[in-house]
């Protein structure tokens, strides 16, 4: 009976040492891996690290250089979330791969701006100056939309301007010539080897580049950028509580006043709303 009973102990401690320890496996620390652009996404998760670790999620950041690859490891679950595309890109992407992914949340905007080492302002753009510009479809309505805003181009007024391609070019007084061919890593690249070319360089880019949109392009989009960045999941995690908490995070005070004392206005967060 002795022998029994203390089988039947030394069971029972075996089950509670169990229970214990998948109550600390388990328990409030969940992990996240989630991947970003270098420059400024992946900055600003490194800021939301500490908050988020507050809060029992442990936040793990893979750093990109491209646009293809965080939505393809998205979706294959190398990542739990990405932070580098804004709306317009995502929803192309969606379209093309078929995807099923989502954004959870827009957390800021970069306006674009348009850069040249060799032209000094707008009236100074001579007659054939060729643009370059990222091969990223998703960016081109936006790019040329741009332009127009300058009276530098008019676009078919049928088209939607977010949608619109250079073959919706209708008026180009300057006979500018649009080279959509670049990876947008290289923009900068070009900007700096080529004096008296036109490059539209995504903020991100510029930034890590040392250029600031707001002091060096020769014009640069407004706040009013449809453009929202984002963080993305697949759709089947949109009521994960932990990519929630690292949203609520990124909207936080704290981390929009980190972008707006970090960064001087070249990104900028984006309210509660959206």
């Amino acid at each position: 009976m002795k022998k029994f009973l203390a089988i039947a102990a030394f069971a029972l401690v075996l089950l509670l040492a169990a229970c214990g320890g998948n109550d600390s496996d388990n328990g409030s620390e969940t992990e996240i891996t989630v991947g970003a652009s270098s420059t400024p996404h992946a900055e600003i998760l490194e800021e939301a690290q500490p908050l988020l670790e507050e809060q029992g999620v442990t936040l793990h950041i893979e750093e990109y250089q491209d646009y293809v690859l965080p939505n393809d490891d998205l979706d294959n679950g190398t990542l739990d979330a990405n932070y580098f595309q804004h709306i317009p890109y995502l929803n192309q992407t969606v379209e093309d791969t078929g995807y099923e992914i989502e954004s959870l949340g827009a957390i800021h905007v970069e306006p674009m701006g348009v850069y040249s080492k060799g032209i000094a302002s707008v009236d100074d753009i001579k007659d054939g100056t060729e643009v370059i510009l990222s091969n990223s479809v998703s960016d081109h309505g936006r790019i040329l939309t741009l332009f127009e805003r300058e009276g530098l181009i008019t676009l078919d007024d049928s088209v939607k301007k977010s949608a619109a391609t250079i073959d919706d070019i209708v008026e180009n007084p300057k006979n500018l010539v649009f080279s959509p061919d670049y990876d947008p890593a290289l923009l900068p690249e070009l900007y700096n080897a080529e004096e008296d070319t036109l490059a539209v360089i995504n903020t991100n880019y510029a930034i890590g580049a040392g250029l600031n949109p707001l002091e060096d392009a020769l014009f640069v989009e407004d706040e009013e950028s449809e453009y929202l960045n984002v963080i993305a999941v697949r759709s089947e995690d949109a009521d994960n509580e932990a990519l929630k908490k690292l949203v609520e995070v990124l909207k936080s005070e704290e981390i929009q006043n980190f972008m707006m004392d970090n960064y001087e206005g070249a990104v900028l967060p984006v309210g509660d709303s959206n």
